[in-house]
């Protein structure tokens, strides 16, 4: 791994709405790249902040590990800001064109390889917590970029629309726990993780049902 490859971490706040609902949110977007150019995981609640963490840095995609809006607020604002492209997996369309109908953005697809920093990201669509949910690989650095599917204690949640729990397990067991357990997980909120950590507790979390 090249010394100046990172991940840096904002935090921004909003809401998160759905099904009639309104939760406040605090969101982790995370920036992955070097001193020259970057990609951008998530684009929630406010531009500003995480303009300032890319700084004069080229922006080469805006990636969206599913179309809830707390997680795509600012897609459009950002990709105008940075000339980068939106990937989002069509799965979740019907969710972003909740958010911004009308607004154009590229499929993201399963197994797809976006490059930045001299290295690679692998998209894996993992299904449930959305149908379009995908988590984002970085074997390179020993990260996953889990959004809302895998979170410290358990799955994302699947009590509301487009969700379900038995395929948000499918996709945890075949598609992350099969990853080196030495993965750090990084979440679309609050404190990462890794599968070692979580991969034990997987029963659990059938038999309570969330």
């Amino acid at each position: 791994m090249s010394g100046d490859l990172r991940v840096e971490k904002v935090v921004t706040s909003g809401t998160f709405s759905l099904d009639g609902g309104t939760w406040d949110v605090d969101n982790n977007v995370w920036i992955v790249g070097d001193d020259d150019e970057v990609i951008i995981i998530d684009a929630a609640h406010s531009a500003a902040p995480i303009l300032e963490g890319v700084g004069d840095r080229t922006v080469k995609a805006i990636v969206l590990t599913h179309g809830h809006n707390d997680h795509v607020t600012v897609a459009p604002e950002l990709s105008k800001e940075t000339g980068a492209p939106v990937y989002l997996h069509p799965g979740d369309d019907m969710l972003w064109n909740d958010t911004h109908p009308g607004v154009a953005h590229e499929d993201l697809e399963d197994g797809q390889k976006i490059s930045v920093a001299g290295t690679e990201l692998t998209v894996i669509n993992t299904p449930g917590h959305s149908p379009g949910s995908s988590v984002i690989h970085l074997p390179e650095a020993g990260v996953l970029f889990s959004g809302d599917t895998l979170f410290q204690g358990g799955p994302g949640a699947t009590g509301r629309s487009f969700s379900s729990f038995p395929t948000i397990i499918s996709s945890i067991k075949e598609k992350i726990f099969t990853l080196d357990p030495e993965t750090k997980v990084y979440t679309g909120h609050g404190d990462g993780t890794t599968i070692a950590a979580e991969a034990p507790h997987l029963e659990e979390w059938i038999k309570r049902g969330h």
